[in-house]
């Protein structure tokens, strides 16, 4: 990702759309975790059901946020950071913008190959992109996984970035995307 030439801190609405893509995220992946691990059932049908929900969530919310940064932009790299933290912030955040809008897609066609229903929240079903197709299904579902799997290490990486910036270092980098009541720039 690339920075801009923005003073202070992240503009409102990218702080606003941060945090309901972080507190989704960090709610899917205990709910992905969780969703294999229950026995068949109404609960697991649940976890499945809001897992998905989540999923259409993210992707609505990551198309927001991409259009918010291209139409508000972002603060310049704060002074303070080395070249090479620089280079891993950006590529950290590219990737984890990537990734939440292609790990969706991935879900939402291995859904529907698998025959089920992509719930919104109880509200409405999404129609299904292709038709029945198991081996693309488990396909899709495996590389669903694994992908799952980097968000979660990448989200890791950016949060213990995050804290060791406010806690060790405290050089103002997390004020910069926290709301003012908590102390954002």
């Amino acid at each position: 990702m690339t920075y801009g030439t923005l003073s202070g801190g992240y503009p409102g609405t990218s702080k606003f759309l941060h945090w309901l893509v972080a507190i989704s995220v960090l709610t899917t992946i205990p709910v992905a975790y969780f969703m294999n691990r229950v026995a068949e059932g109404p609960l697991q049908n649940n976890l499945y059901n809001f897992h998905k929900s989540l999923g259409v969530l993210i992707f609505v919310l990551m198309i927001l946020r991409v259009i918010n940064r291209l139409a508000v932009g972002a603060p310049a790299p704060d002074p303070t950071l080395k070249r090479w933290e620089r280079a891993l912030s950006s590529a950290v955040h590219g990737l984890l913008y990537l990734l939440l809008l292609v790990l969706p897609i991935l879900g939402y066609v291995a859904n529907s190959a698998y025959g089920a229903a992509t719930p919104f929240f109880g509200l409405f079903n999404i129609p299904p992109i292709v038709g029945n197709n198991e081996a693309l299904a488990e396909g899709l579902f495996t590389a669903h996984r694994r992908m799952g799997w980097l968000v979660a290490i990448l989200a890791a990486m950016h949060i213990a970035a995050a804290l060791q910036h406010f806690v060790l270092r405290r050089d103002g980098v997390l004020q910069r995307m926290l709301p003012r009541a908590l102390g954002g720039v």
